[in-house]
């Protein structure tokens, strides 16, 4: 079901700060009718409140962090007073929901849920850098990598000594330079080879989570059964 259309006080109109997370194309699949746009940084929600129509819900997703100043809980909570509906997921969105979920914004996925339980804390585990031009990752999320090993333990692909190794050597690494294969080198001779290279083929295969990429997959569809449920504008309802 797509969202409605219909023009008038009530009409859902949806914005998504989106990056590299997830592809554009993708998440038009999820969220057809929305406005996407790229990952977001201070002053841009008040830019779109400013709008003569502002968007009745915005989806973060994806949030610059070094390259200008990142969006302050601030910001987003003026939103919300004026009744937006805010939701975050994957990497910025995550982080910022999980500080806000208590003013009422929706936090989604798996990332947001570390991040609201205490599991994970530092900002790197979702920073990563990237080819704005064609939203390229250059390195990986920490948080992705945390997952998909997870998962390889739960498979009982790699042992849980030789996950915290290899998760261990990861973190260490300075996060544009953080990749699974930059990790994988770094434990040769410091884990059994076999297990090394069963764990670099899971991570390597379709079967590993993309924890970040999935978190922006539910959030798009959280947004668009919330969009669905808007009632539509008094003028165009039937009369009893």
């Amino acid at each position: 079901m797509s969202i409605p259309t219909t023009v008038g006080v009530n009409a859902p109109r949806l914005t998504v700060f989106l990056g590299p997370s997830l592809p554009v194309e993708q998440a038009r699949e999820h969220l057809p009718g929305a406005e996407f746009l790229p990952p977001v940084e201070r002053g841009d929600i008040d830019a779109l409140m400013a709008r003569a129509d502002p968007p009745t819900h915005i989806g973060i997703v994806d949030g610059k962090f070094l390259q200008s100043f990142s969006i302050s809980p601030k910001e987003i909570l003026k939103a919300m007073d004026r009744g937006v509906r805010m939701y975050g997921s994957s990497s910025m969105g995550a982080l910022r929901a999980a500080e806000l979920d208590v003013f009422g914004m929706t936090g989604i996925g798996t990332v947001y849920d570390m991040y609201a339980s205490g599991e994970i804390e530092d900002d790197d585990e979702v920073a990563i850098t990237f080819d704005s031009e064609v939203m390229r990752l250059i390195c990986e999320p920490m948080v992705n990598i945390r997952v998909a090993t997870a998962e390889a333990v739960r498979r009982e692909i790699v042992e849980p000594k030789y996950a915290d190794l290899f998760l261990e050597t990861a973190k260490a690494l300075y996060f544009p330079q953080r990749t699974r294969a930059a990790a994988l080198h770094e434990v040769k001779g410091r884990m059994p080879e076999e297990q090394r290279m069963a764990l670099a083929s899971f991570l390597r295969s379709p079967e590993a989570p993309d924890a970040k990429g999935e978190d922006a997959a539910r959030l798009l569809d959280v947004m668009r059964r919330a969009a669905e449920d808007v009632p539509p504008p008094a003028d165009s309802r039937g009369a009893a």
